[in-house]
């Protein structure tokens, strides 16, 4: 057999020996990796790479050395799931850089992290200013978690009492110009409800759709095929129950914070009426 067989031989048995294993040891060894889990990827697949074109090692050989390496990768991260003695001999324990705003130079030198480097770190985490850092660690992946101080923090509708409805995963329900008929069911929807949205974008035939995505708020977006116009979302249920509230929280606020009597009389009244408002149109805008 010619040299060029064996070597392409070798190159798909280590490629699909390479598949199996990485999948088997699952997921997480190719997502956030710690340093050892680096170096252990890259030996395990330098012993694959040596196995397709090193006709000096045996098949039986390099089988025999990814195997051991990784079935040892996999012992070593049951294992430190299972003590957490173990996992910090294994992989250490976060360290932390910053705890109440203040710079903890002695844990720096431990990580061997510069004043720039962290800066640079805390950049990447949206946080520009060492001022506005409440905490921030060293994970034992190397990445930076970074907590920002609560008065540079960004509002959030819970801060501000704002009422909102609760989203749920956008699911396709047309794919390739087929209706995904249980989803469309899942979701609360039927056929002649699909067929009544096409119609009303100007499409009559649902082969013409390549895509069609429902969120849990009934807007459908559809993505036609590549010779015809893309059809954009119409907004069938915007939140106005909830933009309403946010403005009559925001009246309420303004009566609190004035000292003008004749303001807060005023911002008073009119929080009650568009909350009277609210009350009588939240029937009508809830999903149906």
């Amino acid at each position: 057999m010619s040299e060029f067989i064996w070597i392409f031989l070798r190159s798909v048995i280590s490629f699909f020996l390479l598949l199996v294993l990485t999948r088997w040891m699952g997921k997480q060894q190719l997502s956030e990796l710690s340093f050892f889990d680096y170096i252990v990827g890259i030996t395990i697949g330098s012993i694959a790479a040596s196995l397709a074109i090193d006709q000096n090692i045996t098949i039986l050989n390099a089988t025999i050395g990814v195997l051991v390496w990784s079935v040892l990768a996999v012992l070593l991260a049951f294992f430190s799931t299972k003590s957490y003695i173990f996992r910090r001999i294994v992989t250490g324990e976060p360290i932390v850089l910053i705890r109440d705003g203040k710079v903890l130079e002695q844990n720096l030198s431990k990580v061997r992290l510069g004043l720039e480097d962290l800066n640079a770190l805390l950049r990447k985490n949206n946080a520009f200013k060492l001022s506005d850092v409440e905490f921030a660690a060293m994970e034992t992946t190397g990445k930076l978690s970074v907590l920002k101080k609560s008065d540079v923090q960004p509002l959030t509708p819970k801060d501000l009492g704002i009422p909102v409805i609760k989203e749920r995963e956008p699911r396709l329900v047309i794919i390739d110009g087929h209706v995904m008929h249980r989803t469309l069911r899942n979701m609360g929807y039927d056929i002649p409800w699909l067929i009544k949205e096409l119609r009303s974008r100007g499409i009559s035939d649902v082969r013409e759709v390549f895509a069609g995505q429902l969120d849990s708020e009934g807007n459908l977006y559809l993505d036609l095929y590549a010779d015809q116009l893309d059809v954009p979302m119409i907004e069938k249920k915007p939140l106005v129950a909830a933009s309403l509230k946010k403005v009559q929280a925001d009246l309420e606020s303004f009566a609190l914070q004035t000292q003008n009597k004749q303001a807060k009389s005023m911002y008073e009244q009119q929080a009650r009426q568009l909350q009277k408002l609210v009350d009588e149109l939240e029937p009508f805008l809830r999903k149906s």
